[in-house]
């Protein structure tokens, strides 16, 4: 899904800044083709050089960057974009697209931008549980943008709770989803994965080799191209699909029962 497009990534001021060079390789080793955007406040965290090199182009840091003659920057690179990924976002880009404000080359860009838009936000578990900054996103996603939900643990502020940024592979995940097209939008697809497992006895039982990846690949799929997916699934050692609804079940009379039930309100 990222093959050939072309992604403006913004990186702004937060510690999980320095997360954000690997998520650009991953998704140049996927041949997307990345644009950096830096705020002022990202340059304290990783260094235009580091992106430079990563994506073979210039990054752009300031509005009024040295360009060619008759090419405004921050037009072009936004006319340019199949999507436009900020990470992290702080609560202060967040506030600022809310409100649409241009003070920088990363919110002018944003303004200008008809892409879709994707956020994974990452700050402090007080910032992010701000009424401010909830309503914010909440006026963001209003507008079409999609939010990578922050993860919970360890901050590197010490506290503990929700504002991790999102795992990368998550993200990614969620770009993908922006970029596919929509073709089972409004379509319900229910799938079934994995093996199952007959008990013998407390200790024992019998089971299949079943991986369950063919089935969490199509849930997946389906998923980015606009399905509401049911994914029910057996014991499998796989990270579910974000956005899909998982179901999970041991024998296999609890996945016929689930099947038949869910496959009522299937397409």
């Amino acid at each position: 899904m990222l093959t050939e497009k072309e992604i403006v990534v913004g990186i702004t001021g937060g510690i999980a800044a320095y997360k954000i060079p690997e998520l650009v390789r991953m998704m140049i080793k996927a041949e997307a083709r990345i644009t950096a955007v830096m705020t002022q406040n990202a340059r304290e965290f990783v260094t235009p050089t580091t992106f430079e090199v990563l994506t073979g182009r210039p990054v752009i840091t300031e509005l009024f960057d040295p360009v060619g003659p008759g090419t405004i920057n921050h037009i072009e690179t936004a006319d340019r974009a199949n999507l436009l990924l900020i990470a992290p976002a702080t609560a202060n880009i967040i506030g600022k697209l809310a409100g649409g404000i241009a003070d920088d080359a990363l919110s002018t860009i944003a303004l200008a931008c008809r892409a879709p838009l994707l956020l994974a936000p990452a700050m402090n578990v007080n910032m992010w549980n701000h009424p401010a900054v909830q309503e914010n996103l909440a006026t963001l996603k209003k507008r079409g943008a999609r939010v990578v939900e922050p993860a919970e643990g360890q901050l590197a502020c010490g506290w503990e709770g929700k504002g991790r940024l999102a795992e990368l592979e998550d993200i990614i995940e969620e770009a993908a989803c922006c970029l596919a097209p929509k073709d089972l939008a409004g379509i319900k697809v229910m799938v079934t994965a994995g093996p199952t497992r007959e008990f013998i006895d407390p200790v024992r039982y019998i089971t299949n080799r079943s991986s369950g990846k063919m089935g969490y690949a199509v849930a997946r799929v389906a998923r980015r191209r606009g399905a509401e997916v049911c994914l029910i699934t057996g014991p499998v050692a796989l990270k579910p699909p974000t956005g899909v609804r998982v179901i999970r079940v041991t024998s296999a009379r609890d996945m016929f029962a689930a099947a038949m039930d869910e496959a009522e309100k299937a397409d």
